[in-house]
């Protein structure tokens, strides 16, 4: 089932071209996640034969991903606000715990939404508190796109090196998330102590 799904991946890529990693990107970006690897490993490795170039998918990769995420940043901003107002009661969530959500963001939301556009299953979801929070719009794309651009890359150099290799793909790709984690773990420790000791030198 799984492989007749990155076939059928492989061929959309290959007969819509760039449109279809744009498009497929976003749909795994926003209210529509599955793996990004299935597609943009296979579109690598399209670019490793010559029939797509490399930094057009890179680009098409993470523009799909901005714009799946900001789908998912206004429906937070249209329908998440009234809806976890009215519904939140029921589980001990009020305005006051939005209003410290919607602080939290204007504070930290950079470093949150570049770590976990770089997180599996976090990802597609981190643009929905972004939104509820009304995070600055300039400021989300950017580390939105930077994050996704780093994950992007990763996966199409995999695609384009050694995409033949399905379970050379799996272990390297298994290395990359669990050194992808512990990064993103040392740079929001080490983020929280400078925030920590920026907040003493201000007191």
């Amino acid at each position: 089932m799984i492989a007749e799904i990155i076939e059928w991946i492989v061929n959309t890529i290959g007969s819509l071209g760039y449109p279809g990693i744009f498009i497929l990107m976003l749909l795994e970006s926003s209210f529509v996640p599955f793996p990004s690897e299935v597609i943009m490993i296979p579109a690598g490795y399209l670019a490793s034969k010559g029939e797509m170039h490399i930094l057009i998918v890179i680009l098409c990769g993470i523009l799909g991903s901005l714009i799946g995420a900001l789908i998912n940043y206004y429906l937070a901003v249209w329908l998440g606000r009234p809806f976890l107002l009215h519904y939140g009661r029921y589980v001990m969530f009020n305005a006051a715990h939005l209003q410290k959500m919607e602080i939290f963001f204007q504070r930290h939301g950079h470093i949150s939404t570049f770590t976990g556009r770089l997180i599996p299953m976090v990802r597609q979801y981190i643009s929905i508190p972004a939104g509820l929070a009304r995070m600055h719009l300039p400021i989300f794309c950017f580390y939105t796109s930077l994050g996704a651009g780093i994950w992007v890359i990763i996966l199409t150099l995999l695609g384009y090196f050694i995409g033949e290799n399905e379970a050379l793909i799996k272990d390297y790709l298994r290395d990359i998330i669990i050194a992808l984690f512990i990064t993103c773990t040392i740079g929001v420790v080490i983020y929280w102590q400078r925030q920590r000791r920026s907040n003493r030198t201000h007191l």
